[in-house]
């Protein structure tokens, strides 16, 4: 009788019910989770996470499970619902929803928000949506009432309660200093499910429009450069200047790599000052630019807060200034980049992904510059910031761009292991290479009055030396390759003609100056022929008054961190190590 009952309790456990389930209610994260794995959008990270998310609904269906289609069938419309603003984001626009796409649809004016609900709500999504819907719906006709025992409903519902919610919460409160910091760590592993992405994305946008509202307030309060004098004022110009992303010069055959990794760059070479010993103040792109955009540096970081930037510096001179960007427009950490973008007078954003680690490339950034450069203000700043060669690299570039996928020109130090990324770092530099040089020869067909300006915000260390297998950016273990950076002027006939002086061979005494691109505001003001009391000459990479300083790096809040560039030493290490990650 015993075997009996014990048989009984086992034919109870009703597993295939349960697994109908679970797939009605991962059904609703899961399809746009798996399209974007099979179209090697994003990592698995978020996939992992939406699935293990979509299990705590099935603690209510336990716990009743006389009303089980019926809990099901309410918990499923409202998942549905907010599952059909993803899935049609990423549909379109081949990006993962997040608190950026509601940034943008909220700071939209009426017009602009008419377009992309147009543009949104394609035709073609109809059909899509009608074939989703009927997949739910024929998943929903599956769940039936579970056959559990009490017993075993009530132990299941607190193993998935445990093991979904209080663990991994409880697991960051312990890792991290304050709960702020936990609970913001576990908001991220429940944010690529739904309800949670529309939720968790709502709450973050709110926050983080919050802290550069705040910035931007403050940043109005500060006093105008004295004594501005512009020598063209009045004359037509356009001044571009684009921002780079990760991009190590050391990698770039016009900088002497024996890869060819920027060919139409190198053909452009007779058209550009090519400067060859540039370094980044900082190896993270937040903090180099609060520096190369304002007038901040390693000894006074923080008046990026108080003092003007390149965008407020030219709004001042009367350029209408522009912010195209294909870098993630709104999360916590940039916040200060979106910030600097708002400081001008028109924007696009480009980047809505929920993630870094996701397929973008930088070639959407010639479309919306070819319209800036068509618009009718007389005197233009466009400033283009590019995600450039940013990690992971694979997702930098499109196929026709994996050019380098063998050992030739590799160095022999570079193990099996480390060769698959130490290519895609190259082929990301390639197509690096093909947008800035399409962004040149638009600017030039165009026959401005004006010059653009490219550098990197900071380098990349890609098992670039026998010395060490390091892999990213660490400040706290420097390396070359973090710090140096390309930086490069192309001028146009018009502008040299105007300016006499400025063409590529008229600046060769000045290409190896050591210099470092915290003080690129003083060079940007003297190209552009501005002067004012807080100018710097001897900042100025182009003046007959630079000065050579000291090129320091480091975290500048620790003085004692500070080191000139010059004193990095290579670190010996066995290059067949496992590399060591730098922080992002």
């Amino acid at each position: 009788m015993q075997v009996a009952a014990q048989a009984q309790g086992r034919q109870g456990m009703d597993w295939a019910g349960l697994g109908w389930l679970f797939l009605f209610f991962w059904y609703f994260s899961g399809v746009t989770h798996l399209l974007i794995q099979l179209t090697g959008t994003s990592g698995f990270e978020n996939f992992r996470q939406a699935l293990l998310m979509s299990a705590i609904w099935l603690i209510p269906v336990l716990l009743f499970p006389a009303k089980a289609r019926a809990i099901a069938g309410t918990i499923g419309v409202v998942l549905w619902l907010c599952s059909l603003i993803g899935l049609g984001y990423f549909c379109i626009y081949g990006q993962q929803f997040s608190q950026s796409v509601i940034f943008i649809m909220f700071e939209s004016n009426m017009a602009e928000s008419s377009e992309y609900f147009a543009q949104y709500f394609a035709w073609w999504m109809v059909p899509v949506y009608l074939v989703y819907s009927l997949g739910a719906w024929l998943l929903w006709k599956r769940v039936r009432p579970l056959r559990f025992s009490r017993k075993q409903a009530l132990v299941l519902s607190l193993a998935l309660f445990v093991g979904v919610l209080v663990y991994p919460l409880a697991k960051q409160i312990h890792k991290r200093p304050t709960l702020a910091q936990a609970f913001e760590k576990f908001e991220a592993r429940v944010e690529p499910a739904v309800p949670w992405q529309l939720v968790v994305g709502y709450r973050k946008y709110l926050e983080q429009l919050n802290d550069m509202q705040s910035l931007l307030a403050d940043n109005a309060k500060i006093p105008p450069l004295q004594n501005m004098r512009d020598q063209h004022a009045g004359l037509p110009s356009t001044l571009v200047l684009v921002l780079g992303e990760s991009t190590n010069r050391q990698r770039m055959s016009l900088y002497g790599y024996p890869r060819t990794t920027t060919p139409k760059l190198d053909k452009l070479r007779e058209q550009l000052a090519v400067f060859d010993n540039v370094v980044t103040p900082r190896p993270y792109t937040i903090e180099a630019l609060q520096q190369v955009l304002t007038f901040a540096d390693e000894q006074n970081p923080d008046a990026y807060l108080t003092t003007p930037s390149i965008m407020n510096m030219m709004k001042q001179a009367g350029y209408k200034t522009y912010w195209i960007t294909n870098q993630q427009t709104m999360t916590k950490r940039n916040t200060m980049l979106t910030t600097f973008s708002k400081q001008a007078d028109e924007q696009v954003y480009l980047n809505n992904n929920l993630n870094q680690d996701a397929r973008q490339y930088d070639g959407d950034v010639l479309a919306p510059f070819t319209k800036v450069l068509a618009e009718a203000a007389p005197r233009k700043l466009i400033i283009i910031h590019l995600l450039g060669t940013h990690m992971s690299y694979k997702y930098r570039y499109p196929a026709e761009f994996d050019q380098f996928t063998d050992r030739q020109g590799v160095p022999e130090w570079v193990t099996d292991d480390q060769l698959p990324t130490y290519n895609s770092y190259d082929n990301a530099v390639l197509y690096n290479d093909f947008v800035v040089s399409s962004l040149i020869e638009q600017f030039a067909a165009t026959k401005p009055n004006g010059f653009l300006l490219y550098l990197s915000d900071h380098g990349e260390a890609v098992f670039d030396s026998p010395e060490g297998s390091v892999l990213g950016r660490n400040e706290g273990k420097p390396t070359a390759p973090m710090y140096t950076i390309p930086f490069m002027l192309w001028t146009s006939a018009q502008w040299q003609t105007a300016n006499p002086g400025s063409s590529p061979t008229d600046y060769s005494a000045q290409l190896s100056r050591p210099y470092s691109s915290a003080n690129l505001i003083h060079t940007w003001a003297d190209l552009a022929g501005l002067s004012f009391a807080e100018l710097d000459r001897s900042k100025s990479l182009v003046s007959a008054d630079f000065k050579v300083r000291p090129l320091l790096i480091g975290d500048p809040y620790q003085p004692k961190s500070l080191i000139d560039f010059s004193l990095i030493k290579p670190k010996v290490a066995a290059p067949a190590k496992p590399a060591e990650l730098a922080l992002k």
